[in-house]
């Protein structure tokens, strides 16, 4: 069979471009090598992640904060098999519509192994070992990420876990300890944390969320205390093992010292890392990167002139909005079109309790790239609606250029901060001025005023309500 591009991986990288390309007229396939679309976003990641906090939060709310509001429930219980059922229902349906938008756009589906025979040619080996042979003249690599793990820790899927089996535990963790304090440690430990585990963070940095604007993790540590996390900061792991029915993780501290810790599971949380394993790049010359990442000009073209690359295995944060976006850039390259991306407008979210978000420059980043800058920031604590909800932690920082007042980063955390910073995101891309975004009308009672409020704070004139 022959095609005008061949995408391997489904996951929001590699549908999205093969729906991009549909849409455009190109014969399209798209290889992928389990039974079910939508890559590790859809199936064990993104989508069952954040199924399983909003399930939490409920509990969380009901439990805590309900007869606040005059609501009182007798014998509250909290089901995990239940709560596993919808998030699985959940990606079941989001799944079951990749599947339609796949004939919708007249994507030919293959399941199987994806490897290279040359460069316009693609075996696909099927789990019953059946091969298929196709010809293309462009190839799309969009396969994605798995997780990482430390010397001395393997990932045993039974008490030492990755994010993929904490998102199917057939109980709740007593004593959870997590390695790493990014986002995949941080949201699944306050989905266990809201329902009954004790949650302990072992981090080499200094604080959570070390990658994001510092105030962020500075800031969210304190509600996740409230909630029941013990951190450890700059302690480098050496080591986890099961011994059955716990699991002893060491780690060394700043002093030197060797500590232990001991929980019922263990979740490994220190990012992921490209996958291109059965691809067979190495036969074709694709040259690869630090890390295992495909090397990619700024077209997302590989070594080789007619295969590109995108999403986690190329350079650039691992987010699925950000592989999504690089899909649809190359088919309407494809296409012959003038597509653009701007990597300094796109959002980081973490789906904690608050949100945090963050689009632009950090304050770390201007300070060592010595622009020059103004700073102004709104307590989520002064904002009506948040009161109403009794969510009151975190703030929103608005930073702007020191002369031009074009705004350079928003950073927030907060209730609905994944929802605010997508208007954050128009403005940085947009290349907004904290004056101009101060004078547009936002709704009231809402939480996104709170961003009209920084940037009246950001430009000097002062917030009006706090």
């Amino acid at each position: 069979m022959n095609y005008d591009v061949i995408i391997i991986g489904s996951g929001p990288g590699g549908y999205v471009c093969a729906i991009r390309c549909g849409q455009l007229g190109l014969k399209t396939a798209l290889i992928e090598k389990y039974d079910a679309l939508g890559g590790t976003c859809l199936n064990v990641g993104c989508i069952p992640s954040k199924a399983m906090l909003e399930s939490s939060e409920h509990y969380h709310n009901a439990k805590e904060k309900f007869s606040a509001h005059g609501i009182h429930l007798d014998n509250l219980q909290i089901s995990l098999s239940e709560m596993i059922a919808h998030k699985a229902d959940v990606v079941k349906k989001t799944g079951d519509g990749v599947k339609y938008l796949m004939r919708k756009n007249k994507v030919d589906v293959y399941y199987g192994v994806g490897s290279f025979l040359s460069a316009n040619k693609v075996r696909v080996t099927a789990n019953d070992g059946k091969e298929t042979d196709l010809e293309t003249i462009r190839v799309v690599i969009a396969t994605g990420s798995k997780p990482s793990s430390l010397p001395g820790v393997t990932i045993d899927k039974k008490r030492i876990i990755s994010s993929t089996e904490a998102l199917a535990l057939q109980e709740i963790p007593k004593h959870l300890i997590v390695i790493g304090g990014g986002v995949i440690g941080m949201e699944l430990g306050s989905v266990y944390a809201r329902i009954g585990a004790k949650v302990t963070v072992v981090e080499y940095m200094d604080q959570i969320l070390s990658t994001m604007d510092k105030a962020l993790g500075k800031e969210l540590q304190k509600p996740l205390s409230k909630l029941g996390f013990t951190f450890h900061f700059n302690h480098k792991v050496t080591g986890a093992t099961n011994h059955g029915d716990k699991v002893v993780v060491t780690a060394e501290n700043k002093a030197g010292e060797t500590v232990s810790f001991e929980g019922d599971y263990c979740l490994m949380a220190i990012g992921r890392k490209p996958y291109t394993a059965g691809l067979n790049i190495e036969s074709i010359g694709i040259a690869t990167e630090k890390g295992g990442r495909i090397a990619v000009d700024e077209n997302f073209r590989t070594s080789v002139e007619n295969i590109y690359a995108i999403g986690d295995v190329v350079r650039g944060p691992m987010l699925a909005h950000k592989a999504s976006e690089e899909g649809v850039y190359v088919a309407e390259q494809f296409a012959r079109k003038h597509p653009h991306i701007n990597y300094r407008s796109i959002p980081n979210i973490v789906y904690t309790w608050p949100e945090v978000a963050s689009v632009g420059h950090t304050e770390e980043e201007l300070i060592a790239n010595g622009i020059e800058y103004k700073s102004g920031s709104f307590p989520i604590l002064a904002n009506a609606r948040a009161r109403m909800n009794m969510d009151t932690d975190g703030f929103i920082k608005v930073l702007v250029h020191g002369q031009t007042d074009e705004i350079l980063g928003i950073h927030m955390i907060g209730p609905r901060a994944a929802d605010i910073v997508g208007e954050a995101a128009l403005a940085v891309n947009d290349r907004c001025t904290a004056d101009g975004l101060s004078k547009v009308v936002h709704g009231h009672p809402t939480f996104y005023e709170s961003l009209k409020e920084a940037c009246l704070a950001a430009t000097g004139k002062g917030a009006i309500h706090f």
